[in-house]
């Protein structure tokens, strides 16, 4: 495990959860060669496997910016990276960072960094309370129409706005990013001649191509002025029919295992 009480205050931070993401899916479109940026970047050019804390996207959420990350399937305790001070914790250990606030933006935000979220799914359009919730967290926050589920250029509207936000910002950054673009309806990201166009693992895989492509742009923008750490992980993953079932907010396999990696990004190896 990192030492996280080195790396907050010295390096910009980037959350990056692709919204719906299966980790079945993500692993192969990986060993196909078909995602270069994720390559690149994962630990060994893998994926870990892990297990989300939540079965639909604001249950994990909530989880997630408390410090409640994905958890390796491997039997725990597992020690965290971020985890907010209170007693009897076990899975907080001497590498964990630990905050006073109720959740991770917060406490970033007290330890002197910028906090910004570049919303997706439904969850963070800011239109209705719920909607505010998790957006309001940070405290600076965006969502658009054109970030969310039915644009076909959802995730490139995303960077752009989070390429200006990071660039306007002083002193160390915590980007967050809800990426859209894997949510039902995919079927748009299918190329022309691809046979049936609905929603299903081929156009899951197809928007995942499609974020691979402009991610290496979130990377060069949280280690344009300081080293970078990025967390990319799934929320939760999504059914397709498996034993009858489609969606998420269920308890099968396909929607708790996610994929899921971690890595430093040295000062401006990304361009």
């Amino acid at each position: 495990m990192r030492d996280m009480n080195e790396i907050v205050g010295s390096h910009d931070l980037l959350l990056v959860t692709l919204d719906t993401l299966r980790y079945d899916v993500a692993e192969e479109s990986l060993a196909a060669g078909r995602l270069p940026t994720l390559a690149r970047a994962l630990p060994g050019g893998r994926w870990e496997r892990r297990h989300s804390p939540g079965s639909f996207t604001y249950a994990a959420h909530a989880a997630i910016l408390a410090g409640f990350l994905p958890t390796p399937v491997t039997p725990g305790p597992h020690p965290r990276l971020f985890a907010a001070a209170f007693h009897g914790s076990e899975t907080t250990a001497s590498h964990t960072w630990t905050f006073e606030a109720p959740n991770l933006p917060e406490g970033l935000a007290e330890a002197g960094y910028h906090t910004i979220c570049v919303g997706g799914v439904g969850f963070f359009n800011k239109r209705t309370p719920l909607g505010r919730t998790l957006p309001g967290m940070f405290a600076e926050s965006h969502w658009e129409q054109e970030f969310g589920v039915t644009s076909p250029t959802s995730f490139e509207a995303q960077v752009e706005c989070a390429e200006r936000a990071v660039a306007r910002a002083d002193g160390p950054v915590f980007l967050f990013v809800n990426v859209s673009a894997l949510h039902q309806p995919n079927w748009f990201h299918l190329p022309e001649g691809a046979g049936e166009r609905r929603d299903g693992r081929a156009g899951h895989a197809a928007a995942l191509e499609y974020v691979d492509r402009h991610l290496g742009r979130l990377f060069a923008a949280v280690s344009a002025r300081r080293p970078g750490f990025a967390i990319v992980c799934s929320d939760h993953g999504t059914a397709y029919g498996e034993d009858g079932y489609v969606g998420h907010r269920l308890g099968h396999e396909i929607v708790w295992t996610v994929p899921y990696g971690e890595f430093t990004i040295r000062r401006g190896e990304w361009r």
